[in-house]
Protein backbone atom coordinates (compact mmCIF):
# COMPACT_ATOMS: atom_id res chain seq x y z
CA UNK A 1 0.00 0.00 0.00
CA UNK A 2 2.52 2.28 0.84
CA UNK A 3 4.75 1.76 -1.90
CA UNK A 4 1.80 2.32 -3.97
CA UNK A 5 1.52 5.52 -2.44
CA UNK A 6 4.91 6.57 -3.15
CA UNK A 7 4.48 5.90 -6.50
CA UNK A 8 1.32 7.57 -7.18
CA UNK A 9 3.10 10.66 -4.94
CA UNK A 10 6.15 10.54 -7.54
CA UNK A 11 3.69 10.91 -10.73
CA UNK A 12 1.72 13.58 -9.28
CA UNK A 13 5.04 14.98 -8.36
CA UNK A 14 6.71 14.94 -12.17
CA UNK A 15 3.37 16.27 -13.12
CA UNK A 16 3.67 19.06 -10.73
CA UNK A 17 7.15 19.89 -12.20
CA UNK A 18 5.82 19.75 -15.98
CA UNK A 19 2.62 21.71 -14.88
CA UNK A 20 4.87 24.78 -13.64
CA UNK A 21 7.21 24.53 -16.27
CA UNK A 22 7.81 28.18 -17.87
CA UNK A 23 8.47 28.79 -21.26
CA UNK A 24 10.15 31.72 -20.84
CA UNK A 25 14.02 31.86 -22.00
CA UNK A 26 15.39 34.48 -20.08
CA UNK A 27 18.82 33.49 -19.21
CA UNK A 28 19.01 30.44 -21.06
CA UNK A 29 22.79 29.05 -21.07
CA UNK A 30 24.36 29.40 -24.06
CA UNK A 31 26.60 26.23 -24.66
CA UNK A 32 27.97 25.23 -27.57
CA UNK A 33 27.90 20.98 -27.83
CA UNK A 34 28.46 18.65 -30.74
CA UNK A 35 26.24 16.28 -29.04
CA UNK A 36 22.38 16.36 -30.62
CA UNK A 37 21.81 12.91 -29.82
CA UNK A 38 19.20 11.95 -27.66
CA UNK A 39 18.81 8.14 -28.25
CA UNK A 40 22.30 6.31 -27.62
CA UNK A 41 23.85 5.46 -30.38
CA UNK A 42 23.59 1.73 -31.53
CA UNK A 43 25.90 -0.59 -33.21
CA UNK A 44 24.61 -3.12 -36.18
CA UNK A 45 26.89 -5.94 -36.45
CA UNK A 46 26.13 -9.59 -37.68
CA UNK A 47 26.36 -12.75 -35.46
CA UNK A 48 27.81 -16.13 -36.42
CA UNK A 49 24.13 -17.01 -38.08
CA UNK A 50 23.75 -14.35 -40.05
CA UNK A 51 21.18 -12.61 -37.88
CA UNK A 52 21.44 -8.32 -37.77
CA UNK A 53 22.12 -7.77 -34.57
CA UNK A 54 21.56 -4.17 -32.53
CA UNK A 55 24.18 -3.57 -29.66
CA UNK A 56 23.65 0.43 -27.57
CA UNK A 57 26.86 1.80 -27.19
CA UNK A 58 27.14 3.29 -23.80
CA UNK A 59 30.06 5.35 -22.51
CA UNK A 60 31.20 4.18 -19.34
CA UNK A 61 27.51 3.09 -18.19
CA UNK A 62 25.60 6.23 -19.66
CA UNK A 63 24.19 6.92 -22.89
CA UNK A 64 27.09 7.66 -25.71
CA UNK A 65 26.53 10.62 -26.92
CA UNK A 66 24.16 11.92 -24.86
CA UNK A 67 24.62 15.17 -22.54
CA UNK A 68 25.12 14.96 -18.71
CA UNK A 69 24.82 18.39 -17.47
CA UNK A 70 21.67 20.10 -17.31
CA UNK A 71 20.91 23.52 -16.74
CA UNK A 72 18.16 25.22 -14.86
CA UNK A 73 16.44 28.50 -15.17
CA UNK A 74 17.29 31.03 -12.67
CA UNK A 75 16.05 30.24 -9.15
CA UNK A 76 14.03 26.84 -10.33
CA UNK A 77 14.70 23.24 -10.25
CA UNK A 78 12.44 22.10 -13.46
CA UNK A 79 13.84 20.26 -16.07
CA UNK A 80 13.52 21.25 -19.67
CA UNK A 81 11.98 18.87 -22.72
CA UNK A 82 15.96 18.65 -23.64
CA UNK A 83 16.98 17.55 -20.51
CA UNK A 84 13.71 14.82 -19.86
CA UNK A 85 14.66 13.35 -23.30
CA UNK A 86 18.35 13.04 -22.61
CA UNK A 87 17.47 11.58 -19.00
CA UNK A 88 15.19 9.35 -20.60
CA UNK A 89 17.93 7.71 -22.99
CA UNK A 90 20.68 7.60 -19.79
CA UNK A 91 17.89 5.83 -17.62
CA UNK A 92 17.82 3.40 -20.76
CA UNK A 93 21.53 2.77 -19.61
CA UNK A 94 21.29 2.72 -16.26
CA UNK A 95 18.99 0.34 -15.61
CA UNK A 96 20.86 -2.01 -18.89
CA UNK A 97 24.12 -1.64 -17.38
CA UNK A 98 23.19 -1.74 -13.21
CA UNK A 99 25.92 1.31 -13.07
CA UNK A 100 25.01 3.79 -9.85
CA UNK A 101 24.98 7.70 -10.37
CA UNK A 102 26.05 10.47 -8.64
CA UNK A 103 23.60 13.77 -9.70
CA UNK A 104 25.71 17.01 -8.53
CA UNK A 105 23.34 20.16 -8.24
CA UNK A 106 25.17 23.43 -8.62
CA UNK A 107 23.81 27.30 -8.36
CA UNK A 108 25.05 30.55 -9.30
CA UNK A 109 26.48 32.88 -6.75
CA UNK A 110 23.57 34.83 -6.24
CA UNK A 111 21.52 34.02 -2.80
CA UNK A 112 23.19 33.20 0.34
CA UNK A 113 25.76 29.45 0.53
CA UNK A 114 22.62 28.05 2.58
CA UNK A 115 20.10 28.80 -0.29
CA UNK A 116 22.21 27.79 -3.34
CA UNK A 117 23.23 24.70 -1.47
CA UNK A 118 19.13 23.78 -0.76
CA UNK A 119 18.72 24.55 -4.19
CA UNK A 120 21.16 22.38 -5.79
CA UNK A 121 19.74 19.51 -3.74
CA UNK A 122 16.55 20.41 -5.25
CA UNK A 123 18.04 20.05 -8.97
CA UNK A 124 19.57 17.13 -8.35
CA UNK A 125 16.68 15.72 -6.68
CA UNK A 126 14.32 16.53 -9.26
CA UNK A 127 16.88 14.46 -11.62
CA UNK A 128 17.01 11.80 -9.66
CA UNK A 129 12.75 11.51 -9.15
CA UNK A 130 12.59 11.88 -13.05
CA UNK A 131 14.97 8.69 -13.61
CA UNK A 132 13.44 6.99 -11.00
CA UNK A 133 9.72 7.43 -12.95
CA UNK A 134 11.73 5.91 -15.73
CA UNK A 135 12.81 3.14 -13.97
CA UNK A 136 15.77 3.68 -12.13
CA UNK A 137 16.58 2.23 -8.67
CA UNK A 138 17.07 4.89 -6.20
CA UNK A 139 19.37 2.76 -4.39
CA UNK A 140 21.94 3.43 -7.33
CA UNK A 141 21.68 7.64 -7.22
CA UNK A 142 23.71 9.62 -5.03
CA UNK A 143 22.45 13.28 -4.82
CA UNK A 144 24.66 15.66 -3.86
CA UNK A 145 24.81 19.46 -3.83
CA UNK A 146 27.86 22.12 -3.84
CA UNK A 147 25.84 25.44 -4.54
CA UNK A 148 27.80 27.52 -5.60
CA UNK A 149 30.83 26.40 -4.40
CA UNK A 150 32.24 24.89 -7.69
CA UNK A 151 31.41 26.97 -10.54
CA UNK A 152 31.90 26.50 -14.33
CA UNK A 153 32.08 29.65 -15.29
CA UNK A 154 33.60 32.45 -13.20
CA UNK A 155 31.92 36.16 -13.52
CA UNK A 156 28.64 38.19 -13.07
CA UNK A 157 27.34 38.11 -15.84
CA UNK A 158 24.02 36.25 -17.28
CA UNK A 159 25.72 34.03 -19.29
CA UNK A 160 28.39 32.73 -16.45
CA UNK A 161 25.30 32.56 -14.28
CA UNK A 162 23.23 30.41 -16.46
CA UNK A 163 26.37 28.07 -16.89
CA UNK A 164 26.53 27.73 -13.46
CA UNK A 165 23.06 26.55 -13.00
CA UNK A 166 23.20 23.05 -13.27
CA UNK A 167 23.28 19.06 -12.63
CA UNK A 168 25.76 17.02 -13.64
CA UNK A 169 25.12 13.59 -14.07
CA UNK A 170 28.55 11.38 -13.18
Amino acid sequence: MINHLKLIGIALFSVLLVACGSNKTVDEPVVESSREVIEPDVLTSSSDDGDVVEETLYDNGLAAGVDTVFYFQYDQATLSSAARAALSAHATAIRETGRSVRLEGHGDERGTRDYNLALGERRAKAVADFLAIQGVSRSVMEVVSYGEEKPVSLGSSNASYAANRRVELK
